[in-house]
């Protein structure tokens, strides 16, 4: 189990950095030949990205749920880099998704949204969690002073 961080905490990331949130939506369950090898595929490009980490960008993730996943890049150049390599796992993976979807177009869904984030523009605040989110991608700090406020107050 993770440790419990009791304290309020703050998660703090220097720069600009991409929120990148991919998922899959079951809609045939029955064919499981057709949504199975998609659910295994993000757990393999996770294990590589991590293995590889900040070499190419990526600063993290939260979770391999079912439905959805949430990562942490650098920025929406470094990961557009691992999506188009021919040497990562991603094309592959891309490649096989296309060949089932021609053979059973809606048996499973995919999707993503990839969001860029402004240094300071943001707000990640945790109490009695453990690392999570942001958190797990960037540094955690005492959140203290303008860390800690009701409405946050983002610099621009």
């Amino acid at each position: 189990m993770a440790e419990i961080i009791s304290n309020r905490m703050a998660a703090q990331i220097d720069g600009d950095f991409v929120v990148f949130l991919i998922g899959m939506r079951v809609n045939k369950p029955w064919k499981v030949h057709r949504w199975w090898p998609v659910f295994w595929a993000m757990p393999r490009m996770i294990r590589e990205l991590e293995a590889l980490g900040p070499e190419v960008g990526f600063l993290g993730h939260n979770g391999l749920g079912m439905k959805s996943i949430t990562q942490y890049w650098r920025s929406f150049d470094h990961l557009e880099a691992y999506a188009r390599s021919t040497e990562r796992g991603h094309q592959p993976a891309w490649a096989a998704f296309n060949r089932a979807a021609r053979a059973g177009r809606g048996d499973v869904g995919i999707w993503h949204e990839t969001y860029l984030v402004r240094a300071g523009e943001y707000e990640a605040v945790y109490s009695g969690m453990p690392r999570f989110g942001l958190g797990r991608a960037a540094r955690l700090v005492p959140a203290e002073g303008t860390l800690c406020q009701a409405t946050p107050t983002f610099t621009r």
